[in-house]
């Protein structure tokens, strides 16, 4: 039986906005949002000034709501508005990866001990409802790989600096048009993919990874070299958070890779996002959506509280406390790495050699490496460096299996 929703809501940015216009227009869903925390109560909004304050307790101290939606950007402070909802008996959604990538456990247990629910379906793909599927479609099904695009804005300046500009300029158009922030660290080192990364591996084998083990390697250090050798090649240059599972070892980490016309994410673009999953009886399905504006993200946050109405909650039920299951180093990288010097390329120590080329303006050389020898080095501040991963480009070092990243795949 549905039931009455009473909504506290902390943040009135652009998803805030967009959740507050779509509910609004949402006549199947019994919620209303009662007061609205926001940092600068003077501001002038575009609802009635009633709504807002900068008074958290007057939401969590506010027995009528039982729904807190947190859809702030401090991560700190978001922990501790959390807590607090989860601790009181609220009902809580969320769309703060960091946060949830960094205290998922703790908030589980908590939400178990207090009996309600912790949801956060937009912290992950924006749009696309890869979360909910991960835990209830998938839940029969044996996932050995979830793979793909998780970053709007990394996703936007690679399709930009593929018709040739350069990463500063497409770095600069998309500050503009709101997709990266003044600080756009998060995104283009890959922190924000790792977090999302993180949250995907829980869902689809159950494991609770350390987000400061998962390797997030970004696109800060792309060259226009790098962009022309891609198009050269009829390749594309892509940011994927890659995640599989062999036996009781888990492969997860961030990074560019170079992808073919053949691989599923080819033709997604701008602030498209784009996750495959694949697994033992339904093979290869691909989910695609925008992951990143107003709308798209308030769907998401809709979504989970819409499923609040029935008292959803997530089940993890692929998580099993008897399996060892570890994250893996042990395998290899095959890779590009490109430098402006030699004695840049030097300082990295290939296994194996494949191709070898120098230039008047920069040099490069593709081959394969160990993955320990690629976490020695702190990629995200070699100015001098870019790695990127080549197709079918990951492999065991027991030569066991070959994991592709060029498949193509069957339209969820």
């Amino acid at each position: 039986m549905k039931k009455q929703l009473t909504i506290g809501l902390f943040g009135f940015g652009c998803v805030g906005t967009g959740l507050y216009e779509v509910l609004n227009k949402t006549a199947l869903l019994q919620a209303k949002i009662k007061h609205i925390v926001i940092k600068d109560a003077t501001k002038k909004r575009s609802i009635d000034a009633a709504y807002f304050s900068n008074d958290a307790d007057r939401i969590l101290n506010d027995e009528e709501i039982n729904v807190v939606v947190e859809l702030i950007s401090d991560s700190e402070a978001a922990y501790t508005i959390v807590k607090r909802a989860l601790s009181s008996g609220k009902h809580v959604v969320s769309a703060n990866k960091k946060l949830i990538a960094h205290h998922l456990e703790e908030l589980v247990s908590l939400a178990k001990a207090n009996n309600v629910s912790f949801l956060y379906e937009a912290s992950v793909g924006g749009s696309i409802p890869i979360i909910r599927n991960l835990e209830e479609y998938y839940n029969n099904d044996s996932l050995s790989t979830i793979n793909g695009i998780v970053n709007g804005t990394t996703n936007y300046i690679l399709t930009k600096t593929g018709e040739g500009l350069s990463f500063d300029t497409a770095l600069s158009t998309a500050q503009e048009l709101g997709f990266a922030e003044a600080d756009p660290t998060s995104d283009v080192d890959g922190f924000d993919a790792k977090y999302k990364l993180v949250l995907l591996l829980k869902h689809a084998f159950g494991y609770t990874a350390n987000q400061a083990d998962v390797w997030n390697y970004g696109i800060r250090q792309l060259k226009t070299w790098d962009a022309t050798y891609a198009r050269e090649k009829s390749l594309k240059i892509k940011l994927l958070a890659f995640g599989t599972r062999i036996n009781d070892q888990i492969i997860g980490f961030v990074a560019p890779h170079f992808i073919p016309a053949t691989h599923f994410a080819y033709n997604v673009e701008n602030e498209f996002n784009a996750v495959v999953v694949e697994a033992l009886f339904s093979d290869r399905q691909l989910f695609l959506g925008k992951g990143a504006g107003s709308y798209p993200t308030a769907s998401a946050v809709l979504s989970d509280i819409s499923a609040l109405q029935f008292d959803y909650a997530y089940e993890y039920r692929k998580t099993n406390e008897e399996e060892q299951l570890h994250l893996t180093t042990d395998f290899k990288l095959k890779v590009y790495v490109s430098a402006t010097s030699k004695e840049a390329l030097e300082t990295v120590p290939f296994a194996e050699t494949l191709e070898v080329y120098h230039g008047a303006t920069h040099h490069f050389i593709i081959g394969w490496i160990a993955f320990k020898d690629v976490l020695q080095k702190d990629w995200n501040n070699e100015s001098d460096l870019f790695l990127a991963v080549l197709p079918d480009g990951v492999k065991l070092n027991t030569e066991e299996a070959i994991l592709a990243t060029n498949q193509e795949v069957v339209f969820a």
